[in-house]
């Protein structure tokens, strides 16, 4: 990758059930986001609670297919108390109808994995710009 260290403090609240996927994450947002903090939550329950407790929050990663609750629940109630909280829906299991129920249930953007990084940041860049 060429893209240039993002230098803005920021915290990322990053919602992935799996290790694998979580630890990819971590490290390309580690190396492209300097100043960046990262939280994880492993269902959709705790995404919420997270979401909802801590107004530091600049972004969500949130996955679709998290157990106890999906994403599009946890965007639902999310976008309810934050509605300028940017939330990018991902998941590894898209159907076709996946973009729009994200985006109905209150996703700023969306991306289908596997994914390019790349095209990740760049959808990370635009929803943080929209709403700072």
């Amino acid at each position: 990758m060429h893209r240039p260290i993002y230098h803005k403090q920021m915290t990322i609240l990053i919602g992935e059930d799996e290790d694998y996927n979580y630890l990819l994450l971590h490290e390309n947002f580690k190396l492209l986001f300097a100043n960046a903090t990262l939280i994880r939550a492993i269902n959709g329950e705790d995404v919420v609670s997270i979401a909802l407790s801590n107004n530091n929050i600049d972004l969500i990663l949130m996955d679709i297919r998290m157990p106890i609750m999906n994403g599009y629940q946890a965007t639902v109630l999310i976008k309810k108390s934050r509605p300028k909280l940017p939330i990018i829906a991902q998941t590894a299991y898209a159907l076709g109808d996946d973009r729009g129920r994200a985006m109905l249930a209150g996703c700023d953007d969306y991306i289908a994995k596997p994914y390019e990084f790349e095209e990740l940041f760049d959808k990370v860049h635009r929803c943080i710009e929209r709403y700072n």
